[in-house]
């Protein structure tokens, strides 16, 4: 039995207080169905504190994975860039901005802070919301975002926003505008992404990886048959051929009109859950009902070093039979 917590104030996820990581993985393994069962029933995000034993046994994170899917990608066998695989598990994927990753932060939104001194949150304030790798078809299930060595408290958070709920709330009318509806997904910092458009960048040529991919606007979940929004914006769309699949494109187009509208219904704070990072913090998302996004820390003073796994298996009815699209770039 796990005893789970609610996050504060939030319209979905749950807190698991772990004493020791090593006997929690072992007891999640020999009862597998557990952990993804929470998941589905807090839409889609939970939050572990105490699971500090993986910076030194980084496997733990691989095992604690095994549970949501079919497989956990090993990003050796991918074209994900090298230098962001961990050297002994290559299953992890490193976020941070040491070397050799050398992953900057985002920038501060301006204004950095809301007039009431709260961390802004909600689109177009709070850029670079996205799920993860939804330039692949199938895109990925859930992913386990681990702190190995998190940015110092007030800096560095991640935000998490619920889909479901986001999706419940639409008004009927803008409900029933996007039904049937699929984005344009591509790899980021290709040239495609809102702000490299306006800035006249030239775009670069796609790999099979890179999409671009049609993804549909509301997802329905496979295990709890939930709706929810299914959505990227500034650089994990494309801009220039989308972002709307069948609607005028262009960043200024009646596309982009509707993804803004989304994405600011998308993103309220009441929807939106603040997670400050402790070393040893885990968090577990469903990408397929979930989208996040970074924040800003201050790169030049602090190093943050993340691990990040990715679990495939389940993505739903609407992608039967497909094969993956980036397998082919692999190879």
């Amino acid at each position: 039995m796990l005893t789970i917590e609610p996050l504060p104030s939030r319209t979905f996820g749950g807190l698991i207080r772990v004493k020791d990581a090593r006997p929690f993985v072992a007891a999640m393994e020999a009862a597998p169905a557990t952990l993804p069962a929470a998941l589905d029933a807090r839409h889609g995000l939970l939050v572990l504190t105490g699971m500090n034993a993986i910076n030194d046994d980084p496997d733990l994170l691989v095992r604690l994975s095994r549970p949501f899917g079919k497989e956990v990608e090993n990003y050796r066998g991918t074209t994900s860039l090298q230098n962001m695989v961990h050297p002994a598990v290559p299953q992890i994927f490193i976020v941070s901005n040491l070397p050799p990753v050398n992953f900057a932060p985002p920038p501060r939104p301006e204004p950095p802070f809301l007039p009431d001194g709260g961390l802004p949150v909600q689109f177009p304030h709070r850029r670079g919301w996205h799920t993860d790798q939804s330039f692949r078809r199938p895109p990925p299930d859930i992913s386990l975002f681990y702190a190995a060595t998190p940015a110092p408290r007030d800096q560095g958070q991640t935000l998490y926003a619920d889909g479901v709920a986001a999706y419940d709330s639409l008004p009927a009318d803008l409900k029933a505008r996007v039904k049937g509806l699929q984005a344009l997904h591509v790899a980021p910092y290709h040239g495609y992404g809102e702000d490299e458009v306006r800035a006249g960048a030239t775009p670069k040529p796609l790999g099979p990886r890179d999409g671009p991919q049609p993804q549909p606007i509301v997802r329905v979940h496979p295990v709890t048959g939930r709706k929810a929004l299914y959505l990227c914006e500034q650089e994990q769309l494309d801009w220039i051929h989308g972002p709307i699949v069948g609607l005028e494109p262009g960043v200024d187009g009646e596309g982009g009109r509707l993804v803004y509208a989304l994405m600011r219904h998308y993103t309220q704070p009441a929807f939106v859950y603040v997670h400050e990072w402790t070393v040893g913090d885990m968090v577990i998302y469903d990408n397929r009902s979930t989208i996040h996004t970074a924040t800003w820390f201050d790169a030049e003073r602090h190093g943050r070093v993340m691990w990040r796994t990715t679990v495939w298996g389940n993505p739903g009815a609407a992608y039967a039979g497909e094969a993956r699209s980036w397998e082919a770039a692999a190879r």
